[in-house]
Order: structure tokens, then C-alpha cells, then sequence
């Protein structure tokens, strides 16, 4: 066995031993598309091939980076591993391309990328690298969609030119758990056409206190008037009517129009998979890639073809007896 204190010594061998050798692929590089072989034991041909595609997966949908975070609260609670999990799965079973991960956006990554959902406490704290790069994406007209307190951070004007609308870190912005229901200004906007937001009730947290963009660039959705909580009185928030799902339209200096949907709860996780609610978030995340709003909501995917996988191949059902 081992001694895990001879450890480092083994990994720095066989670091220097893999100096020696060619490097066969740039960074980020994919085998399949080199005919290097990674080992000389590999057939000649290995490469060539594309590598095998994601079963039931629209390669040619809605592109879309999941920015999650570690989770920061108690049971049931700012779940954004659980997102990124159950969102990779949801999206694509409704016709998108997903890629995601517990780490800001790289250049890359947002070339790639219609949309960029973010669920994860404090997004504000990004380094001066990470934040030029967030704001490229934009000024492209890059769409972003944001869930519960992403928007918060230490500048809440800085994270109002990205959503719409930014809270400081620090401040009583909040009311904790309490019933959250909505009054809908705009029910005929598409992103909420038949959907019943009026007797949705819901056990989740509000947020007021906000910095807004200018009026003109948000579009209110649905909006909540603040309980009479412990932390809402401490914060001077109670009985205020404040936008807790909105639209955000506007231009960069010299960049594309680009887009922002927003929903502020999400604090109790279960709350996105309600009906309603998760109907509206397929509608906003196409809304602010600009694509058709129902191409989400109401994908239909293709029959899935016989052979592995599907049909009557292996893996399929027996016929019924």
C-alpha cells in the first residue's frame, strides 16, 4: 500500500515524467476532433470517430450555462446544487443544450451560450475578470436569467445593469419565510399568458430595499406586497409593493440589445417545481435568448429512434403478452 506522506513525491514524478511526452491536444481540445492518439497501444482509427451523442438531446436547441453555487442554507433551502442537477435534466428534455458548474462563466463557455441562468447566493463578489467577461456577454446581447438573491452583492447599482435590479449584501432586504402572493400587472405579457399567478400562494421569501435601472427597462411581472415579518420591519419593508418577477430590456453602450428575466423567489426550493412556476421560467429563459417563447415550454420532443435506446431494440419494453 501507499503512504500517503510518499504521495506528493509519486504525483510530482509523474508530472515531470508527462513533461517528456508530446503534448498531443491544446487545452480544451477534443479527441474527437484530432486523429492524434492519446497512447500507442490505441487502434489508428480511434479518432476519427464523433464522440457519442447525448440520447433524446436537441444539439441544434436553445444554448444554456447553469452558473449554480454550493448550497448556503438549511433543508430544503438555496438548493442551487439541486438546480443545476435537476435544470441540466429539465432543459434538456425540453430541447436544449445545457452545460453548467459551481464557477462563473469562462470566456468560452459564454461564446457558446444563448442564456446564462444563475442561481447562486452573492453573484455581485466577482473578480475584475470575471466581470468584464459577464459584461462582453451582454454587451453581444447575451441573455441572463437570475433566481432568488443572485442579484445581491456589494454594489446592488453594478448588479442592477446586469438584471435589472440589484440588493446590498449586508442589509435587511428581506422577510424570511412568509406567504408570498402576487399581484400580476401585465397577465397577457407571454411569458405569463395562461398561467394562474393570481391564486398561487406559496411559502418563500420576498426581497425590497432594491436599486433599480431606469423605469423604462423593466417590465413588472408580478409583484408582492411585503409581510408584516420580523425581518421586514427591521429592514422598513413591511406593506411596500415591490416587482418580484420582471423583464429587463436595454443596450450597453455601444453594444447588441440584450435581455434579463428575473424571479426572485426560489428560497424554498420545492417552489420551482410547481406547475405554473416552472412554466413561466421555460418561457423566460427563451424570452431572454430571444428565441420563441414557447420553444421550452412547449418542446415536443422527436420520436426517439428504434435500436438502442429505443424502439425495439435493446433496453426496450417487451411487447405485452
Amino acid at each position: 500500500m501507499t503512504s500517503f506522506r510518499h504521495l506528493p513525491v509519486l504525483l510530482a514524478s509523474t508530472a515531470i515524467a508527462a513533461l517528456g511526452v508530446t503534448a498531443a491536444f491544446a487545452q480544451g481540445a477534443s479527441v474527437a476532433n484530432t486523429t492524434t492518439p492519446y497512447t500507442a497501444t490505441v487502434p489508428a482509427n480511434c479518432c476519427t470517430y464523433k464522440p457519442p451523442g447525448i440520447p433524446g438531446q436537441n444539439v441544434s436547441g436553445l444554448k444554456v450555462f447553469i452558473w449554480s453555487g454550493l448550497k448556503s442554507h438549511g433543508e430544503g433551502q438555496h438548493d442551487y446544487p439541486q438546480l443545476l442537477s435537476d435544470f441540466s435534466k429539465l432543459l434538456t428534455e425540453h430541447g436544449a443544450v445545457v452545460e453548467g458548474g459551481f464557477h462563473p462563466p469562462t470566456e468560452s463557455e459564454l461564446s457558446r451560450a444563448d442564456v446564462v441562468i444563475v442561481y447562486k447566493g452573492d453573484a455581485g463578489f466577482m473578480t475584475p475578470a470575471q466581470h468584464t467577461q459577464l459584461t462582453n456577454y451582454v454587451k453581444r446581447g447575451g441573455g441572463l436569467v437570475q433566481f432568488h438573491d443572485t442579484l445581491c452583492g456589494p454594489d446592488p447599482a453594478d448588479m442592477a445593469t446586469f438584471f435589472g435590479a440589484g440588493k446590498r449584501h449586508g442589509e435587511t432586504n428581506f422577510t424570511l419565510e412568509t406567504t408570498i402572493t402576487y399581484d400580476v400587472p401585465n397577465p397577457n405579457h407571454p411569458i405569463l399568458a395562461g398561467l394562474d399567478f393570481k391564486n398561487l400562494k406559496i411559502t418563500d421569501e420576498a426581497f425590497y430595499k432594491m436599486t433599480w435601472a431606469p423605469q423604462n427597462t423593466i417590465t413588472p411581472l408580478l409583484v408582492n406586497k411585503i409581510a408584516d415579518t420580523p425581518a421586514a420591519q427591521r429592514g422598513g419593508g413591511v406593506g411596500q409593493l415591490v416587482p418580484q418577477m420582471w423583464t429587463y430590456e436595454h443596450t450597453i453602450a455601444g453594444g447588441q440589445p440584450a435581455r434579463a428575466f428575473v424571479w426572485m423567489q426560489g428560497h424554498v426550493y420545492e417552489n420551482f417545481e410547481k406547475t405554473t412556476i416552472e412554466k413561466a421560467l421555460l418561457r423566460g429563459i427563451a424570452w431572454a435568448a430571444k428565441n420563441p417563447i414557447g420553444e421550452l415550454a412547449e418542446y415536443t420532443p422527436p420520436p426517439a429512434p428504434a435500436g438502442r435506446g429505443g424502439g425495439a431494440g435493446r433496453g426496450a419494453a417487451a411487447p405485452a403478452q
